[in-house]
C-alpha cells in the first residue's frame, strides 16, 4: 500500500516536535500529504497557535494541513481523533509518558484498535535518524500479523537487511516445522517487494515474549518494528496484554496493525 496521506498527532509537549519532524521527513520521502492533528486535554489557544506555527515551518513545500481538534474531555478527544484517523493511510503517534496529562491514557491503544489504520508509534526518548533501514517483522499465523507485515513494507527503505522473527516452544516439533514454513513464506513475500529478509525462530525463554522481541531488535540494531497487535486469542505476539506491554516499554519506532 502506498503512503499518500499521513496523520501526525501533535500537542504542546516537547516530543511533539520529534513526531512532527519524523512525519514531515516521511511525507517528503513518500510524496505524501501530511495532516497535523493538534489534540490534547485542556488545550488552550496559545498552545494551539504555537503548534500551528511549528507545523507550518516543518512542512514548508509539503502538501500539508493542520487541524485543531479543539477542547473536550478524554472520551471526546479519542472519539473524534479515531473518526478522523480512518481517512489516512498511516497515523504517527508518540508513546505516552506517565507524567503526560495532555494525552488520554489509552490514546494509542484506542486508535490502533478502532481506526482500522496502521499506527506508527515513536518512543518517548530518542532521535531516530533513520526508520526502515534495519527493520524487524514479528510473525505469527494471524490476520493481525499479516497486516503488520504488509503495513511495515512501505516504511522499509531500499537495500536493507530485514529479519522476520517468530517465537516457539522447542518441545513441539510439529509447530516448529509449521512456523518455519510460515517464516520462509513471509521472507518470500518480502522478496517480492525487493526486501532482503532472513527468517529466525527464537525459543520462548524465561522473559516475556515482548521483552525478548525488544532484545532481538536491539541486537539487530533495528530502527523499525512491524507487528500485529491486540488481536486476542492465544498468540503471544498479538494479544492485548503483550501489545500493551510493548506500548509501555517501546525502545524503537513500531508500526502496530490491528
Amino acid at each position: 500500500m502506498p503512503l499518500s496521506s499521513l496523520l501526525v498527532h501533535l500537542d504542546s509537549g516537547e516530543r511533539s516536535k520529534v513526531r512532527l519532524k519524523i512525519a514531515a521527513d516521511l511525507a517528503r520521502a513518500k510524496g505524501a500529504k501530511l495532516t497535523g492533528l493538534f489534540a490534547q486535554i485542556g488545550a488552550h489557544k496559545q498552545d494551539a497557535d504555537a503548534s500551528r506555527e511549528e507545523f507550518l515551518v516543518a512542512t514548508a513545500k509539503l502538501d500539508a494541513a493542520w487541524i485543531d481538534l479543539d477542547r473536550g474531555d478524554e472520551s471526546e478527544i479519542v472519539k473524534r481523533a479515531t473518526e478522523l484517523a480512518r481517512h489516512f493511510d498511516m497515523i504517527v503517534l508518540g508513546q505516552r509518558r506517565e507524567d503526560n496529562a495532555r494525552v488520554p491514557a489509552d490514546f494509542a491503544e484506542r486508535l490502533i484498535v478502532q481506526s482500522g489504520r496502521p499506527v506508527l508509534v515513536l518512543p518517548d526518548v530518542g532521535a531516530f535518524k533513520t526508520i526502515g533501514k534495519r527493520p524487524i517483522f514479528a510473525w505469527t499465523d494471524t490476520a493481525a500479523s499479516s497486516r503488520g507485515l504488509t503495513n511495515g513494507v512501505p516504511l522499509v527503505q531500499p537495500r536493507v537487511e530485514a529479519l522476520v522473527v517468530g517465537f516457539s516452544k522447542s518441545d513441539d516439533p510439529e509447530a516448529l516445522a509449521a512456523q518455519k514454513d510460515a517464516l520462509n513464506l513471509a521472507v518470500g513475500h518480502l522478496a517480492a517487494h525487493k526486501i532482503c529478509a532472513y527468517p529466525e525462530q527464537l525459543p520462548l525463554g524465561d522473559i516475556g515474549v515482548m521483552d525478548a522481541l525488544l532484545n532481538r531488535a536491539a541486537d539487530h540494531g533495528a530502527d523499525l518494528l512491524a507487528l500485529g497487535a491486540f488481536s486476542g486469542g492465544h498468540h503471544l505476539l498479538t494479544r492485548g496484554a503483550g501489545s500493551r506491554h510493548l506500548l509501555q516499554h517501546l525502545t524503537l519506532p513500531a508500526v502496530f496493525s490491528h
